[in-house]
């Protein structure tokens, strides 16, 4: 899941989600703006969505606060906070519910074939 996800393809979740694509994930894309990214819609944050592995963050901490339930209800096995979306109190939330967290930059894990 890429949280934060744009059709603005100067933006580094766009990127982040192309790749992924081309990597042979399958993502879900939650954004604020409607658009799609390769035929993949970007969803409001409502539905929760079962099965997601990870988490990709490219929102800020101060926004990142009224999604906190959206995320935990997600149940992800981890979550990468990605360069600039890094949330102290996030983290603690994450890991007290058994949520692995990275700081990293998804881009870079795919790069290097780590993701």
């Amino acid at each position: 899941m890429i949280l934060g996800a744009t059709n603005n393809p100067g933006r580094y979740a766009f990127l982040a989600a192309t790749r992924l694509i081309a990597s042979g994930h399958t993502i879900v894309n939650i954004g604020v703006v409607e658009g799609e990214i390769e035929g993949i819609p970007i969803q409001a944050p409502k539905a929760i969505h079962e099965d997601i592995d990870t988490i990709t963050m490219y929102i800020g901490a101060a926004r990142q606060t009224l999604l906190y339930d959206y995320i935990l209800e997600t149940k992800p096995r981890r979550i990468i906070f990605n360069p600039g979306s890094e949330n102290p109190g996030l983290e603690r939330l994450a890991i007290a519910n058994g949520i692995v967290t990275e700081r990293a930059c998804t881009l870079v894990l795919l790069a290097t074939a780590q993701f």
